[in-house]
């Protein structure tokens, strides 16, 4: 059995692209952790655990995931302005990018971790913390020998499909759509595929665990609404598989794991 580790910019972001994954790796014996670069919140830390980072841990007690880490960032938010950092701490995005690498690699080392699960180059749609996930984590994947690096991402037309059903549902949504449906891999370039819809209860129960993003106004929010409402079966038709890209693996060449299907 081997450790995985999930490498995320902000608490919430471990459910979509790779909670059913965590979940089924976990069920099927595997060590798995969270690691997240940021508590999530824009400010000054309060003293203990943040409430964001409290429901992370929920979230990952429901996916059974054994450790949760915080490399000790802020949020770097996601518009035309990067704020100033919090007096207490820098924001991911100016972070000192061998900094982060460095806490990132002590957790893989710690963890003799043989696959860690990241982004795509893209950083899915493109938010900034995103994007440095991607940088950071295939550099400490290096320095700690962690032999392989699956990139969370989803396919585009996947994308364009569920796109329309929120546009169809009128469920307010706040994304650039044209953006939206340039972000994220092609299909093309995705090397495996993790059916999850066995796991589709508990992925759920863990979007749910995130309360201050599901009850929020941010820009997720009311999809968030959505999806924590639907019935199990629904839920898990649209969410029950999750992909990937292999780093430095070609879709017809790279090995299928034990948690992994080829795609």
């Amino acid at each position: 059995m081997a450790t995985i580790v999930a490498f995320h910019a902000h608490p919430d972001d471990e459910v979509l692209l790779t909670g059913g994954t965590l979940a089924r790796a976990s069920a099927e014996g595997h060590r798995t952790v969270i690691v997240v670069a940021t508590d999530g919140l824009m400010d000054e830390a309060p003293e203990g655990d943040t409430p964001r980072m409290g429901e992370l841990r929920a979230s990952a007690a429901v996916l059974g995931v054994e450790r949760v880490v915080h490399l000790g960032y802020a949020s770097s938010g996601h518009g035309p302005v990067l704020y100033p950092d919090p007096p207490d701490r820098a924001r991911f995005v100016r972070a000192g990018t061998e900094e982060a690498v460095g806490r990132l690699a002590e957790v893989l080392r710690e963890e003799d971790a043989a696959v860690l699960l990241g982004y795509d180059p893209n950083g899915g749609y493109g938010h900034p913390d995103h994007v440095k996930v991607h940088e950071v984590g295939k550099r400490a994947a290096e320095l700690a020998g962690v032999s392989r690096v699956l990139e969370a991402t989803m396919p585009r037309d996947v994308v364009a499909r569920l796109v329309r059903l929120i546009r169809a549902l009128r469920i307010p949504f706040r994304f650039d759509t044209e953006a939206l449906l340039a972000a994220y891999s092609p299909g093309s370039a995705i090397t495996h595929r993790i059916a999850v819809r066995g796991y589709a209860r508990q992925k759920q129960a863990a979007l749910a665990a995130h309360r201050s993003e599901v009850t929020g106004s941010g820009r997720v929010a009311p999809v968030m609404r959505v999806l924590v409402r639907l019935p199990v079966p629904l839920f898990g038709l649209l969410l029950g598989r999750e992909w990937f890209v292999e780093a430095g693996a070609t879709r017809s060449g790279a090995p299928a794991s034990d948690i992994a299907e080829r795609a």
